[in-house]
């Protein structure tokens, strides 16, 4: 500890010099441009002069719970140093690589150095912000659905795996009361510019024979409701004029979805622009006002399926798709600053989602922190000094809040009990509002030949259950569940009886496929930073991981003849398969939004889906030439890509327009016809028993409340 106390706060060595609190790096006084992730890896490697640093002992300093891309990381970051160092590789004067094993810094030091201390990543208590899920196949647009929140919350291990946790230090628990408590949802919480009144989305009051949201206001410490629209939903975001005099909202309802803007006392609503948004992107559809009252910033997808930030004039209704300058695969939740001059937004990008501030009008994007993931919410604080953001926690299932100082990028997670997002704070910074959401999914199975008969629920549970899957021979079930704790992956005999789980209880894991013999079941797995494929004997219960040349892989299937497993990568490059018991992977299609992979009962072609929600499904031949393949002709869109599955002859799915259907599309004669209207909205899995007689799903019940805190700053 004395060491430690007297331990000099600069180094020196040849004519550098390193300033560790300052975080600075120096030559001849002058200071040079070093700083962030590459600052960090050389301090480290200050730290123990002429030893080996492994990339695993850099990986636990840096990244200790966070999933990035470590590799091209630190390669980064050794290229920078490098760079700055006017080092090489080659012939190294400070940094040597040891292949497959690390870094050393070789250069002569003045003095000893202290241990670094990483910067604004501090151990958390209790909770943590996940970084949970799959894929840039849009994780948000799963996350987005609250109307089909089962696909987030149940199905968070098997949709958004791309990312692990970052621990933000956590602050005192806040109070919370309900301001809300009606039957149904209510959501997206928006205050009045005078905080007196909040708007809010509610879909408990439709008119007969309809169902969705309609927009609602309501005085804080009154009791009575103002309907302000009278068209149910599938999704409505408000978000007030600054004058206080009207609220926009952006409406999803197939071909009426855009902007709208009605008086905030009642009156008729007009709609300002169309936009092309699907009903299950809810919160990535989020909107905001700017303070000068001149512009609606906007999520938008175009063509080409990934949704950009717009700016809507209100003078003029011309619109803005704002410059892309953070490199953005999908932008949302857009908030102007209290001030104006500022809009942040979330970004994803192939390395991963971070939160970005966009300084208004032709500014360049800053990155706030690249340090979470999931996001089901932004909002400035009062005086813009801080963004507060919601993120779903797969690790419980629940939806959290925390908090990012701007300037320095540090984080605190809000101490709330229950699930909260969607957050808005008032403009004078004094409370706070969310929605609490809760969710429960279960299994239940009906007969196809008697659909219309009462369905049974085969494996109750009053945790999630989803993702069923009938063996070959249809006496078994394999299916993910949240029965134990953490999701797991569970089997049992087809009347629910004989339950054993067969995945580590310790890791995440889901999305289990039986081998064509059923004596295997793949599943993915989140053993540490990313998700990998394990293989598991039935008999044996022991999982191995699937050795393949692709890391972060996810959604196994078998080929019909058990020889490959097919999945996907999360921001990878598209549809892979390898041989099922290991070796390199091929790459099947380069669609880098497809996933969900199913090998069809000729062994010919495999399907998979285009996009996690609204999924386009396509197919392209065995042994299959990237970049050939084609959608499925005739076949609607798809409302998630688990929620469709092969049979001989056709495809059974749930339509992206009515997410409690269950169609049958045949390949034949490409004629769609209904099977079955289920009592509540679908989850996560879709299974046909290998006689064609039953069909395995999963069924949600979702209800949300807003929530406010008084006194929360």
């Amino acid at each position: 500890m004395e060491e430690a106390v007297h331990s000099p706060r600069i180094v020196r060595f040849g004519t550098f010099e390193v300033d560790l609190p300052a975080g600075e790096l120096r030559k001849g006084g002058v200071k040079l441009k070093l700083t962030g992730q590459p600052f960090q890896v050389l301090a480290i490697l200050l730290e123990r002069p002429g030893e080996v640093v492994t990339r695993q002992d850099l990986q636990k300093r840096l990244w200790p719970d966070t999933f990035v891309d470590v590799d091209h990381n630190l390669n980064t970051a050794i290229n920078k140093i490098r760079e700055v160092l006017g080092d090489s590789a080659e012939s190294p004067r400070f940094v040597e690589t040891l292949p497959r094993r690390g870094y050393r810094f070789i250069g002569e030091l003045e003095r000893p150095v202290q241990p670094v201390v990483e910067a604004a990543v501090e151990p958390v208590t209790t909770g943590e912000p996940d970084r949970g899920s799959d894929s840039r196949k849009l994780w948000w647009k799963v996350s987005a659905v609250i109307v089909t929140v089962s696909i987030i919350v149940v199905g968070a291990g098997v949709t958004y795996r791309r990312f692990k946790t970052q621990r933000p230090q956590e602050q005192a628990v806040l109070t919370a009361v309900p301001f809300t408590a009606l039957p149904g949802q209510e959501t997206a919480p928006a205050f009045s510019p005078d905080g007196s009144r909040i708007a809010f989305a509610w879909n408990g009051d439709p008119a007969p024979g309809t169902k969705g949201f309609d927009l609602y206001v309501k005085a804080i410490g009154s009791e009575t409701l103002l309907r302000l629209t009278r068209h149910p939903s599938e999704w409505i975001s408000p978000a007030w004029s600054p004058d206080g005099t009207q609220i926009a909202f952006h409406r999803m309802a197939g071909a009426d979805t855009g902007i709208y803007v009605v008086p905030a006392l009642g009156g008729p609503e007009r709609k300002l622009h169309s936009t092309r948004m699907p009903g299950t992107w809810g919160p990535m559809s989020m909107i905001s006002w700017s303070p000068d009252g001149r512009w609606i910033a906007f999520n938008n997808v175009p063509g080409d399926e990934h949704a950009m930030m717009s700016l809507l004039s209100t003078e003029t209704l011309e619109t803005d798709r704002l410059l892309n300058g953070a490199n953005c695969l999908e932008q949302g939740q857009l908030a102007f600053s209290h001030g104006g001059e500022y809009l942040a937004y979330w970004c994803f990008r192939t390395e991963g989602w971070g939160i970005f501030s966009l300084p208004l009008p032709d500014g360049k994007p800053k990155m706030i922190g690249p340090f979470i993931a999931f996001p089901t919410g932004l909002t400035w604080s009062a005086g813009d000094e801080k963004l507060i953001y919601s993120y779903l926690n797969t690790s419980t299932t629940s939806f959290q809040l925390g908090e990012v100082t701007v300037a320095t990028g540090s984080v605190k997670r809000l101490a709330l009990e229950g699930s909260a997002q969607l957050p808005t704070v008032s403009p004078k910074g004094d409370k706070l509002a969310y929605s609490s959401v809760s969710v429960s999914s279960n299994i239940w199975r009906r007969d196809l030949l008697h659909p219309d008969a009462q369905a049974v629920e085969p494996i109750p549970s009053s945790r999630g259950q989803f993702d069923a899957q009938y063996s070959p021979d249809g006496k078994r079930i394999v299916f993910s569940s949240m029965r134990s704790g953490p999701q797991g992956v569970w089997i049992s005999s087809d009347d629910g009886s004989n339950l054993v789980q067969l995945s580590n209880p310790n890791y995440m894991s889901g999305s289990p496929q039986w081998s064509p013999d059923g004596s295997r079941i793949a599943f993915d797995s989140l053993p540490h930073d990313r998700w990998e494929i394990y293989v598991a004997d039935v008999a044996e219960r022991k999982p191995r991981k699937l050795i393949t040349n692709i890391s972060g892989v996810i959604r196994p299937d078998w080929s019909r003849d058990g020889k490959w497993i097919y999945f996907s990568q999360p921001g990878g490059m598209g549809v892979y398969r390898c041989p099922a018991s290991g070796g390199n992977a091929v790459l099947l299609s380069k669609d880098v939004d497809g996933v969900r992979p199913q090998e069809s009962f000729d062994g010919k072609t495999v399907y998979f889906a285009s996009h996690e929600d609204n999924s386009t499904l396509k197919k392209t031949a065995l042994p299959g030439q990237p970049g050939t393949e084609s959608e499925v002709d005739g076949l609607p869109r798809v409302r998630a890509s688990r929620l469709w599955t092969l049979s001989s002859g056709g495809i059974y799915f749930v339509p992206a327009e009515a997410p409690r259907s269950v169609r049958y599309f045949d390949l034949a004669s490409k004629q769609t016809r209904q099977i079955f209207e289920a009592d509540k909205n679908l989850g996560s899995g879709l299974s046909v028993s290998p006689d064609g007689r039953r069909i395995l799903y999963s069924q949600e019940d979702v209800t949300s409340d807003i929530m406010l805190v008084d006194h929360f700053r």
